[in-house]
């Protein structure tokens, strides 16, 4: 049965989610549609950009993303501590970017004197406006309502052009964050649409590559700080180089077909992360079907269940096997 999207989001369980939209239609959301002969490959720009955009409005980081043929994959960090640090001013603005503001906020941001009663109704909504620009639902809504509105008077038709709701999966661990990312950003070498991470347009893990060559980290994606420490800075918990050596190894050995045996030079994060190489690899071509709601290992996942109150959770004995360290 479909569960309410607030029993599957919580920031007592974890700050970061992946989320997944599906078109509903026929025709392809990007790329070359064999039956019609159109080309819709602009398309993905369309969404790669409104990501962006999205993000600097939202108090929600990229960790990564990949825009596929007729679907797209993003994993989302809740920036809960930014959002509630803003002055309302800031809320205000921030929401007028995406929504038409009510006459209050107007008001207060010329500079009008509101009387006791305007104030306290102006507060209630920038605290609304604020938990929704911490919400994943409203920034999915955000981005696939002005897709759908783009695509639709490309197509000239109307009617629903994605699928009534987006999937989501809770990252409660590092193991499960690590695999999902990458299992995001070798969608496209899956799919036979690149040959490496650096040829695969439009994802996270082409930007980060294109920016490493640089020295740097992209503004527009959540960086990478390393191992936890004290003082630790906001960022996902690995090395660039680490990742993006796990990346490109992982990608050398998604063809189930290939046998022999497996380089020796395994990037040392599945070791801190205590999964095996089978397990990974499993995990690289499987991990959006093998898991439901909550990812990680059988403890972390048994503490999220007590956080959103549920007794029991699908999939916690692929949780067990393939995400939980092997008893010494």
């Amino acid at each position: 049965m479909t569960q309410p999207r607030r029993s599957q989001i919580s920031l007592h369980a974890t700050p970061y989610y992946h989320c997944v939209s599906r078109c509903v239609r026929r025709v392809f959301l990007c790329g070359k549609d064999a039956d019609s002969g159109r080309d819709y490959e602009h398309r993905r720009q369309w969404i790669e950009a409104r990501i962006q955009q999205l993000a600097s409005v939202f108090s929600l980081d990229i960790a990564a993303y990949a825009v596929m043929s007729n679907h797209y994959h993003i994993v989302l960090y809740i920036d809960a501590k930014t959002a509630r640090a803003w002055s309302d001013t800031e809320v205000i603005l921030r929401w007028q970017e995406l929504f038409k503001t009510s006459n209050l906020a107007r008001r207060f941001i010329q500079g009008a004197s509101l009387d006791f009663n305007e104030k306290h109704k102006l507060k209630e909504l920038i605290e609304l406006w604020r938990e929704r620009l911490m919400d994943i639902s409203w920034f999915m809504r955000c981005l696939n309502e002005f897709i759908a509105r783009q695509a639709n008077a490309e197509d000239r038709c109307t009617g629903h052009f994605w699928e009534g709701r987006f999937k989501s999966q809770a990252l409660v661990d590092e193991s499960a964050l690590a695999a999902c990312m990458a299992y995001v950003d070798l969608n496209p070498i899956r799919a036979k649409m690149a040959i490496t991470p650096e040829d695969s347009n439009h994802t996270s893990v082409q930007q980060r590559i294109r920016a490493a060559v640089l020295g740097k980290q992209p503004k527009e994606l959540l960086p990478f700080v390393g191992g936890e420490r004290l003082n630790m800075p906001k960022g996902l918990p690995f090395q660039l180089d680490h990742y993006l050596a796990l990346v490109d190894w992982s990608g050398r050995h998604l063809d189930p077909r290939k046998r022999g045996a497996i380089s020796q030079n395994t990037p040392p994060i599945l070791d801190r992360l205590g999964i095996s190489v089978k397990h990974w690899l499993y995990l690289n071509r499987n991990f959006e079907s093998r898991f439901k709601s909550l990812v990680g290992s059988a403890e972390a996942v048994r503490k999220a269940c007590v956080q959103l109150d549920k007794r029991w959770i699908h999939g916690l004995r692929d949780c067990q096997q393939f995400l939980s360290p092997a008893p010494s």
